[in-house]
C-alpha cells in the first residue's frame, strides 16, 4: 500500500508536518509512505530576500511531485500553507498540471487528504482545507479528514490548530512559532488514519 505526501513549504512548518503526517502513516503495517514537494514558483532572489531560502535548504532533499507518480498512490495526503483562505499558488499550480488524470479518472477512488498552516488562529485554516477538497471531489478521490475521536482536536488548554478536516499548524506573523506537540500528534493521528482507511479500501 502506497502513501504519498505532497506539500509546499516555504519556510518549514508544513515540511514538519508532512514528517509527522508521514511517521503516522507508517506506524500502518504494510505502508510504504513518500515525501514529495511541489515546485517553487517565487524567483530565488525573493526566497533569498524574504529569509526563505534558508528555510526551504532543510527540506532541499526531499524530491519533486510528478504529476504520473501520483497514479502509483493508494492514498495521497496533500499539505499547503494558506494564501488568503486559499491552497498557495504553488499548489494550485500543481493541482491544475492533473488535466490528464482527471481525463482519464487516474485519481478515482484514491483516498485524498488535507493539512494546512496559517499564520493566525483565524487565518483561513478550515477554508482552505475545505476549498482544496473541492479539487480531489473533482478528481474522484475518497476524502479522509480527522475525526473527534482525536481527542487532541478538543484541546481547550493552549493555542493550537487542528480542525476535523485535516491537521493544521500556527506559524505566527512572522512565522516564529514553530509546529506545537499537540499539532504534531494531530498530524500523527491524520497520517495513521489516512493509511488505514486507505488499507481497509485497497485490501493491501
Amino acid at each position: 500500500m502506497k502513501i504519498q505526501v505532497v506539500f509546499y513549504s516555504m519556510y518549514g512548518h508544513v515540511y514538519q508536518m508532512a514528517e509527522a503526517i508521514a511517521a503516522g502513516a507508517r506506524e500502518v503495517p504494510g505502508a510504504q509512505v513518500a515525501l514529495y514537494q511541489v515546485p517553487e514558483l517565487v524567483p530565488e532572489e525573493a526566497l533569498i530576500k524574504s529569509g526563505a531560502k534558508k528555510a526551504r535548504d532543510a527540506f532541499a532533499h526531499i524530491p519533486l511531485a510528478e504529476v504520473d507518480r501520483l497514479i502509483e498512490a493508494d492514498a495521497i495526503i496533500f499539505g499547503t500553507p494558506t494564501r488568503f483562505g486559499n491552497m498557495c499558488a504553488q499548489m494550485r499550480n500543481f493541482m491544475d498540471h492533473l488535466t490528464r488524470l482527471w481525463l482519464a479518472g487516474s485519481l478515482v477512488g484514491k483516498v485524498g487528504s488535507v493539512f494546512a498552516s496559517t499564520a493566525s488562529q483565524h487565518g483561513g485554516q478550515e477554508t482552505t482545507i475545505t476549498s482544496f477538497h473541492s479539487t480531489l471531489l473533482h478528481l474522484g478521490m475518497v476524502i479522509v479528514g480527522v475525526p473527534y475521536s482525536e481527542v487532541r482536536l478538543l484541546n481547550m488548554k493552549e493555542i493550537t490548530g487542528g480542525t476535523p478536516y485535516g491537521a493544521t499548524t500556527l506559524a505566527g506573523a512572522d512565522g516564529s512559532r514553530q509546529p506545537s506537540e499537540n499539532e504534531l500528534a494531530i498530524a500523527r493521528f491524520q497520517g495513521r488514519h489516512v493509511a488505514q482507511i486507505a488499507a481497509k479500501l485497497t485490501g493491501k
